[in-house]
């Protein structure tokens, strides 16, 4: 009765529309029309602090798109349990809670709460539904920055600036949208017809490494610090900042995955030093945002609804085959968070890169939505889009005999052979993860990866864990023993 009582909160939100984003938020975000000004400087209100609350006090919270009970209790310093006490309509196997579901939360305060100010909404930072209809290209080419006559040799191919961008979007899962607001915000790049005095042509982003000079590699670690700080809101893993100077900021429990992204981004990265406060509030990134791409917040559309399942999966192999768990929940690409990745090595091959014959097969019913070296897109639900519905994306397949773009799959047919293509890669396996909407998901967790019935869970480092199966546990390892062994019994 909870349970279904739970559901049917979930499609009356649905039906009611999207939550909207907090009022300090909207607020400062509404565009206001034109009056002839008072004062020489309009500047943006502040927004009050929070009071410093009883420990155990209930706040009020609203749900937002993702949130999860294990990751809302970090935010708040406390626990599943009294979550669940406090909201009696929440059944305790609920996966992801309804966005605009009213909360009582019991807080147990801690100092050092950063901003209340939310810059954009989950939906626009991953690369999923809402970025659909958007030409980069197009976009890119309607600017007379530096951008858009930029071209570079990056991943193996002569690309555009607009190329690199969707490329390393499309990699990371990160909105197109969102890394142009940064490239303009930081390097001028769709404003300014040369890079700014004050920015290195080899580091763009202000990232000063030997081992990413140029635009390609700029924005890939971009976006891979990007993905760091929102997965690790989105999992309740981060549960502080630190600045390059020392001081230490816990963000503020009602924060989205999104702002928070950013805010760990602004505080890690050294041009921002000085002006960290600016960069994350309302005169900042946003400001640049929402002069290229409107107000974010006029019509959020939450991709990640109430309560989603995993649909039916099978392992990665031809059914009767044994093959060995050689890494447990990691990186599903690049590296840090999120944790979404497993990987399976062939029979014969525990270690090196050599040839095989033996086929990784569709965990389940879709068509192939990208084919390109080391990668397949699997879209479980038929569009051909990797940024909506279930998409799970295969790692290190082999050129030959790799499944073609627009392949229509039953679960169990052949998709490829396991390889080293693509990524970095020190022996022949496959890599698995998923991601639903854009959004990468991970491996254990509320929404556990599940194939043939066997549970990832995480070890104590990536590439440590576990697969189980009722009693039955396998431990990931390189070493192909028997304790890494798996046979694909369905």
């Amino acid at each position: 009765m909870r349970l279904a009582f739970f559901y049917s909160i979930c499609v009356s939100i649905f039906f009611l529309g999207g939550c909207l984003p907090q009022s300090e938020s909207s607020s400062l975000a509404d565009s206001t029309p034109f009056v002839e000004p008072v004062l020489e400087e309009m500047v943006s209100t502040p927004i009050p602090p929070r009071p410093q609350y009883e420990p155990g006090a209930l706040v009020l919270y609203t749900a937002q798109t993702g949130d999860t009970l294990p990751a809302l209790a970090a935010h708040f310093n406390t626990s599943v349990k009294e979550i669940l006490a406090a909201n009696d309509v929440i059944p305790t196997e609920a996966t992801t809670l309804p966005p605009g579901l009213p909360m009582q939360i019991p807080i147990y305060y801690l100092p050092f709460w950063g901003t209340q100010f939310r810059m954009i909404p989950d939906s626009l930072f991953i690369n999923g539904p809402a970025q659909v209809d958007f030409d980069t290209a197009m976009f890119v080419g309607n600017h007379e920055g530096w951008l858009r006559d930029y071209q570079e040799y990056a991943a193996g191919d002569r690309r555009s600036g607009a190329q690199i961008v969707d490329y390393v979007a499309g990699k990371f899962s990160v909105s197109p949208r969102l890394l142009l607001a940064l490239l303009e915000y930081q390097a001028g790049a769709l404003s300014q017809s040369e890079l700014p005095s004050d920015v290195d042509v080899l580091y763009p982003m202000g990232f000063k490494n030997q081992g990413y000079r140029g635009l390609y590699l700029q924005l890939a670690w971009t976006a891979n610090q990007l993905n760091d700080g929102y997965y690790g809101w989105r999992l309740g893993t981060l549960r502080q900042i630190s600045h390059r100077d020392g001081t230490i900021e816990r963000p503020d429990p009602w924060q989205n995955a999104a702002s928070v992204a950013l805010q760990d981004y602004f505080a890690r990265h050294a041009a921002f030093s000085n002006n960290y406060a600016v960069a994350v509030g309302p005169d900042g990134l946003f400001c640049t945002y929402q002069d290229l791409f409107g107000d974010p917040w006029s019509n959020v559309q939450d991709h990640i609804a109430g309560s989603i399942q995993q649909p039916e999966m099978r392992l990665p192999f031809e059914v009767g085959k044994t093959w060995a768990f050689t890494g447990g929940p990691h990186t599903a690409w690049g590296t840090g968070n999120p944790w979404a990745a497993i990987d399976f090595a062939p029979p014969s091959i525990s270690q090196g890169c050599a040839p095989s014959s033996e086929w990784n097969t569709a965990v389940a019913d879709g068509i192939v939505a990208r084919s390109e070296t080391g990668i397949v897109e699997l879209d479980l639900d038929g569009d051909g889009d990797v940024r909506t519905g279930w998409v799970v994306f295969y790692l290190h397949l082999a050129t030959i005999d790799r499944a073609e773009g627009g392949t229509l799959l039953k679960a169990g047919d052949p998709i490829g052979h396991p390889s080293c293509e693509g990524g970095t890669s020190t022996g022949t396996h496959v890599h698995i993860a998923r991601k639903y909407n854009g959004e990468w998901i991970a491996a254990d967790g509320p929404l556990p990866f599940s194939l043939s019935g066997w549970i990832a869970h995480n070890g104590d480092a990536p590439y440590q864990g576990t697969l189980t199966r009722y009693s039955a546990e396998v431990t990931a390892s390189t070493s192909s023993n028997q304790s890494t062994w798996i046979t694909a019994d369905q």
